[in-house]
């Protein structure tokens, strides 16, 4: 049985705010080999950590982060939103960082975010994952880039697309997947990533399964039962 990589999805959002440094800092101390990020441009490009389209559900303004410059949103949450650069070095020396793009749709804000990521030489240690408009552009942006495409459905990526992104990683929803898919996936040549199971239960039949990464909110309970299962 393989050995599962454990990603951290926006941290560790059950103890520590997502998507900030205390939140990824405390999903690595807690074992992750990875950390989910998402990152989106603010009104000058820098790419900052955040989900959402505004500030609103993590940091009460009602404001779109695209209308808000850098320095505007350092002041709205009193630093609490992290620039990509700062992601980056908070995680340097732990592990890699996997970066959701939920607001890219063209190469030049694809761009935006390689350039931040190779300025800080973090090339090797991170890697991107969003669905098909988002990739299509990461890979405009970098040649080299390596991604999970994200899917959504139990409807197999076109083999134009597929051909175009050169993903490594097919990334679906959890309980879309079972050994039968998995090894479907593996026989086509990408390694399976799954998002976002939260019960031991459902995290078993994954490992199960045969996955080789699970996004989950509970990095501690996956790296225990991760353990378990690899003494056996």
């Amino acid at each position: 049985m393989q050995n599962v990589t454990v990603v951290a999805h926006r941290g560790d959002p059950y103890r520590v705010r997502e998507n900030t440094v205390a939140s990824l800092r405390s999903a690595l101390e807690l074992g992750a080999d990875a950390v989910e990020i998402d990152v989106r441009l603010t009104r000058d490009g820098v790419p900052v950590l955040l989900h959402d389209e505004t500030l609103k559900r993590l940091w009460g303004h009602e404001r779109p982060l695209a209308s808000l410059s850098a320095d505007e949103v350092r002041g709205l949450t009193d630093g609490g939103v992290p620039t990509l650069a700062e992601a980056l070095a908070a995680a340097d020396g732990g592990g890699r960082l996997m970066l959701d793009l939920p607001g890219t749709r063209d190469v030049r804000t694809a761009r935006r975010i390689v350039d931040a990521v190779r300025e800080a030489g973090a090339a090797d240690r991170v890697y991107y994952c969003a669905d098909a408009a988002a990739m299509l552009a990461v890979r405009g942006a970098d040649p080299s880039a390596e991604i999970a495409l994200t899917c959504t459905s139990l409807a197999p990526p076109r083999p134009a697309l597929l051909d175009a992104v050169k993903p490594r990683w097919l990334n679906y929803r959890w309980p879309l997947v079972d050994h039968g898919l998995a090894a479907h996936i593996h026989h086509a040549g990408y390694l399976v990533a799954v998002w976002t199971p939260d019960t031991r239960r459902s995290m078993r039949r994954l490992i199960d399964a045969g996955v080789d990464s699970i996004t989950t909110n509970r990095v501690d309970v996956l790296c225990a039962l991760r353990d378990r299962v690899s003494q056996h």
